[in-house]
């Protein structure tokens, strides 16, 4: 029997506000960085570069990149005769854009003073992750075939509770009055699974509840005596609205590929970056990998070279037409699966996004809507994502799963100490290291707790693949992976830091360390990693000389 998949369902629009609430929050974050007279500069009259350039370039990413998934959904529900298939999800890629920020555009703004050539380097290092993802697709499928689920499944676990669940949580109880009526729809919604009066999607419902109560907050509370701070905090500024609604004009992309290339050409300027552009794009595949087999995992089985390859074309997109910041297949299909959503969610995110970029109101959006009236639904992303790493694998490879999850929950725990010694002032990471090695703070080690941050991702992924191949016997395999995880570490992608006060970089072979850094090089680790391999394969020849292995390549 023939099943028809609609254009539009109800539940996309749970789907949408997700989805776009988590894009909304990147462009915040692009905004105020970005604008910081201390970072990058791009504020006064140089804030057009932001306006101009990097939010219309990145609407033409989400926009190709949106419709593509959506158009891909559809392809699928058609090729299986479904009509439950879910898009995958895509926007900005929250890590790429923090570290080209920090790393790539405030370096060469405070060497050179010059807002201009910061964007350039950014529009560089955002090129070069499309290159490096493109052409990673061709054969991506070898990899993702070769790893296993729970490898691939317990890495996006460790960052949903870190970097989604934790993060939005604390925004919920930081703005309780706003954000907990939300949630509480929220979870009435998806964990229960009920439906509301008139069918209304509990997204839209929380996002409306949330709205209501800020704006009513604000009225109520100039006529308060005394108020408290946990009521104050929780008002909205009239005054934001006005002025970003006068603020409000037409910015089309401008394609800008011949400047683009003129930079390329330059290589000098742009080679000392590749210690930071390497990286990111690597990881940038891995995450894809993980995202698909997340789909996968949920019934959605999308071609990896495909979904890849337009990822990639969807990034150099976006320097090709301005923006900085690289796109990227979203985590946590498995949530809005489980919205309900379908193609529709993803179509409607990319045409809001296009609008609110080529008009200017992602300032006036910001001023009106309060994120904590929305923030509920990307925690519900969060703890999908995690449940799915244990249920989507084999029982036997749980331990597997959670092994994996701690060198991301390290990873957020060295992210709070950065932004912990940088807002504190006074002793910087690198003072307390230099002075001693050994430093701990409450009994965590923090130069251990640094090296683990670095090259998480693939971390989580090691580990978790050489747990679930010793579980399954496959000593052999286990190995190759620990002699991986040897290579990564010695290249400088895992585990090595270089630390500039509250400054965080990789520390590369072939690239220049930082003037009067503190320097950790990992070849201890990666030393550990041959033992461990060499452990593995004299272990998996002795059992099967003996007769007691099942050791398989």
């Amino acid at each position: 029997m023939s099943q028809s998949y609609s254009l539009f369902v109800k539940r996309d629009i749970d789907g949408f506000f997700g989805l776009f609430i988590d894009n909304l929050v990147q462009f915040l974050a692009i905004l105020a960085l970005c604008s910081n007279p201390f970072i990058c500069g791009m504020n006064g009259e140089n804030s057009f570069y932001l306006f101009r350039y990097i939010f219309p370039g990145a609407a033409v990413s989400i926009l190709f990149g949106n419709l593509f998934y959506a158009w891909q959904a559809r392809r699928l529900a058609a090729r299986e005769n479904r009509n439950d298939v879910t898009a995958l999800p895509y926007g900005i890629n929250t890590p790429s854009m923090l570290v080209y920020i920090f790393f790539v555009m405030a370096p060469v703004y405070a060497r050179t003073q010059s807002v201009e050539a910061a964007w350039k380097m950014g529009l560089i290092a955002c090129f070069g992750s499309g290159v490096i993802e493109f052409v990673c697709s061709f054969f991506a499928e070898f990899i993702r075939k070769h790893t296993p689920r729970a490898a691939l499944l317990s890495t996006l676990a460790g960052i949903a509770i870190g970097f989604i669940a934790m993060t939005f949580t604390l925004q919920i109880f930081h703005k309780p009055l706003i954000a907990m009526v939300p949630l509480g729809l929220i979870l009435i919604a998806l964990f229960s699974k009920s439906r509301f009066p008139l069918g209304l999607p509990g997204g839209l419902l929380a996002v409306l509840a949330g709205t209501t109560v800020a704006w009513g907050l604000t009225v109520i509370v100039p006529h308060l005596e005394s108020p408290p701070i946990w009521i104050t905090n929780s008002v909205m500024d009239p005054a934001a609205v006005t002025t970003q609604f006068e603020s409000l004009s037409w910015y089309p992309p401008v394609f800008i590929g011949q400047e683009l290339w003129i930079l390329l050409q330059d290589w000098k300027q742009w080679v000392g970056y590749l210690s930071v552009i390497v990286p990111m794009g690597l990881f940038n595949v891995i995450g894809s990998l993980q995202n698909i087999e997340s789909a996968q995992a949920g019934g959605d089985r999308y071609a990896t070279a495909p979904s890849m390859m337009v990822n990639g074309i969807g990034t150099m997109l976006a320097a090709l037409f301005g923006s900085c910041f690289p796109t990227t297949i979203y985590i946590g299909h498995p949530g809005w699966k489980a919205l309900g959503s379908r193609a529709g969610y993803s179509t409607i995110n990319g045409i809001v996004i296009t609008i609110i970029c080529f008009s200017g109101m992602i300032g006036l959006a910001s001023s009106i809507i309060p994120i904590e009236a929305g923030v509920a639904i990307v925690l519900w992303i969060g703890v999908i994502i995690t449940a799915q790493a244990f249920q989507a694998t084999e029982n036997h490879h749980a331990p597997a799963v959670a092994i994996g999850l701690f060198p991301a929950i390290a990873a957020w725990g060295a992210t709070i100490m950065y932004g912990s010694f940088f807002a504190a002032g006074g002793k910087s990471l690198q003072e307390l290291l230099v002075e001693n090695a050994n430093a701990d703070v409450n009994g965590f080690l923090v130069g251990s707790l640094i090296s683990m941050e670095r090259g998480y991702i693939f971390t989580c992924m090691i580990l978790a693949a050489i747990s679930a191949c010793l579980i399954d016997r496959k000593f052999f395999i286990a190995g190759i992976w620990s002699f991986i995880a040897a290579v990564f570490t010695f290249s400088g992608l895992m585990h090595s830091f270089q630390l500039s006060e509250n400054n965080v970089d990789y520390l590369m072979p072939f690239a220049e360390s930082a003037e009067g850094a503190y320097l950790f090089s990992a070849y201890g680790i990666g030393i550990g990693y041959v033992g461990i391999t060499i452990v593995c394969w004299a272990s998996g020849a002795f059992l099967q000389k003996n007769g007691s292995s099942d050791d398989v390549i």
